[in-house]
């Protein structure tokens, strides 16, 4: 049985070190640096030959750069004889880019699909994705993990008065994401209707659901400028939002400008 070696990207190393831990296991050996020209160059420090290699890199921060470093780090173990390749993504790069919604838009979620296929992974393992089909992107095996349970957890150890909330989902698309959530506490949901003019900018927004004297948990799939979050505690409208489940990584400032706007 092949060894297990778990390699770091730039993106989170601390995550990388706390699975490392979990699993009894130490960091393999990589450098990462740049060229004069910012290309990026990747050395693997150790041999992986006949390895089980995981590589964690998520989709967050600068995000081109991390997916291009995980793109050659795969490679580069893959030319090295490693038995297999598994890329560990939390936050999957380009998602919400997943169908042609309208003319000459990419899917640059097939792309990104194809091109970590390419590169030589094996195995892809991934959290939440933006949207399931993306799954069927691939040709190689997709392990899509859910922080649902996690949520649950959180919300029951953590929020007193969970028997009186409402899961809210700040749009339609999440609507599914909230009614599975909400049945598992038995309690009510929401939804708000936004519209947008275009990308990261919200026109308007109508709740649809009951939040009155009620602990709203706001719960979205993706927060880019918390922009939506925002614009949804002004609609739901109460004087103290006592939870925000928000899963998965968010991007440049948006944590500040969520706690500047919301009144927690």
């Amino acid at each position: 049985m092949p060894n297990i070696k778990i390699f770091s990207g730039s993106s989170h190393q601390d995550l990388s070190q706390k699975i490392a831990d979990r699993l009894g296991l130490e960091l393999g050996k990589v450098v990462t640096k740049k060229f004069s020209n910012q290309e990026t160059c990747v050395e693997i420090g150790e041999s992986v030959r006949g390895e089980d290699v995981y590589i964690v890199q998520s989709g967050c921060g600068e995000i081109n750069d991390n997916l291009m470093e995980l793109l050659i780090m795969i490679n580069a173990c893959k030319i090295a004889s490693a038995s297999r390749v598994t890329a560990v993504i939390p936050c999957f790069p380009y998602a919400r880019q997943d169908k042609k919604d309208k003319s000459r838009a990419p899917i640059s979620a097939k792309l990104v699909a194809n091109m970590l296929s390419v590169a030589g992974a094996d195995h892809i393992i991934t959290m939440d994705l933006h949207a399931s089909q993306i799954q069927g992107f691939f040709d190689i095996p997709v392990d899509n993990l859910y922080a649902e349970p996690a949520v649950l957890k959180w919300i029951k150890e953590n929020i007193s008065e969970w028997r009186n909330c409402t899961i809210v989902s700040p749009d339609a698309g999440g609507a599914k994401r909230v009614t599975s959530i909400a049945d598992r506490l038995n309690v009510d949901f929401a939804l708000i209707h936004k519209e947008r003019k275009k990308a990261n900018e919200v026109d308007r927004m109508v709740l649809v659901g009951d939040v009155k004297d009620r602990v709203a948990i706001l719960v979205d799939d993706m927060a880019d400028t918390c922009g939506t979050i925002c614009h949804a505690a002004d609609v739901i409208d109460i004087s103290m939002i006592l939870a925000e489940a928000i899963r998965r990584t968010h991007n440049g400032e948006s944590v500040s400008y969520l706690f500047s706007h919301v009144p927690l």
